[in-house]
């Protein structure tokens, strides 16, 4: 092989392994556990310490300010009434486990209601949500990023303490601003059970 060709390989190799899209990687495990928030979740058998003020199930979603990767504006989705929000909340859209929770909750969870905003947040850069966005050709989903600070993280005791990241979570919060659905995956490498959760919402979107 040439130097020109072993450049190109090398190049390709790169590509496939640090890109958006890992399509040949086998479906990360599905976790149908959930740990409380503020506590700790683990990452290959490492334990990591949740920080911030944990929510609960009943309780309003608290205040925090995030960005909307497609307008740049900032948003407070405790603010936001008449709609049932499902929140999908990942380290990083740029890994195969966050695209994988991504992908299904843009495909899959095209069967729910349209009464149920479906949203992803992070901390990635909002051009990095919204790069991901048209590349995996999921627009159709709101991206929110927590990029400044991590008040949504430390608002809901979701804030990774030693990577500075969010965990691995779904929260369901209905029509009047109450969380009724908590899971935060124990081991950030799984998967959440996203049908669970999408029964969970199909279910809050007949209650009258």
């Amino acid at each position: 092989m040439n130097l020109k060709a072993a450049l190109s390989c090398s190049t390709l190799v790169l590509a496939l392994l640090v890109g958006g899209c890992a399509t040949l990687q086998p479906k990360p495990p599905v976790d149908s556990a959930s740990v409380n928030p503020g506590t700790s979740v683990s990452r290959g058998g490492n334990a990591l310490a949740l920080v911030g003020t944990p929510i609960s199930k009943g309780n309003p979603l608290p205040s925090a300010p995030l960005v909307d990767a497609m307008t740049m504006k900032e948003v407070d989705l405790s603010q936001e009434r008449g709609q049932i929000l499902f929140l999908s909340i990942v380290p990083s859209v740029d890994t195969k486990v966050c695209e994988a929770q991504t992908h299904t909750l843009g495909e899959e969870g095209d069967r729910l209601p349209p009464s149920i905003q479906r949203i992803t947040i992070s901390r990635d850069l909002p051009f990095a949500q919204k790069r991901f966005a048209e590349e995996a050709k999921l627009t159709h989903l709101r991206y929110l990023s927590d990029y400044k600070t991590g008040d949504f993280g430390k608002a809901t005791g979701l804030l990774v303490d030693e990577t500075k990241l969010l965990a691995r979570a779904v929260l369901i919060v209905d029509q009047q601003g109450l969380v009724q659905y908590i899971q935060v995956v124990p081991e950030i490498t799984h998967l959440p059970d996203m049908e669970a959760a999408f029964e969970k919402a199909i279910a809050l979107s007949k209650e009258k």
